[in-house]
């Protein structure tokens, strides 16, 4: 059974820097694809961000293009999300997910597993 657990959350400010990671368990026989989403309160959980299962790809949603960068390291079963804070709407819950194959997706529904998610709280 995979395990994703998110960590790196917190109060910052518009203009901080923020490495968000996801430590992944669980799985042994293959490494797959990852994704970040968010979900601010009153919306739908939203794709931001993903990765293949070797790093090679990456896609981005357009509204965070410039800001929010994946990356992962498999040998520490790990992914990352550096985001540069802008807005106060960069306030959520992010969640990582994973995908059970070699390619990320935008849709939500595509994940199988997801983890607890971490709360970034922006202030103004």
């Amino acid at each position: 059974q995979v395990t994703l657990v998110e960590s790196g959350g917190g109060l910052v400010q518009a203009g901080d820097s923020l490495r968000l990671s996801c430590a992944i368990s669980g799985r042994t026989d293959y490494v797959a694809a990852m994704a970040w989403f968010r979900q601010s309160a009153g919306k739908e959980r939203e794709f931001e961000s993903g990765i293949s299962d070797n790093g090679g790809y990456t896609d981005v949603a357009e509204s965070v293009k410039g800001r929010f960068f994946i990356s992962r390291d498999n040998a520490k079963h790990e992914a990352y999300l550096e985001i540069d804070v802008q807005k106060p709407e960069d306030t959520a819950v992010y969640y990582c997910g994973d995908i059970a194959r070699g390619y990320p997706s935008q849709r939500e529904e595509d994940y199988t597993t997801w983890g607890q998610g971490t709360q970034i709280n922006v202030s103004s």
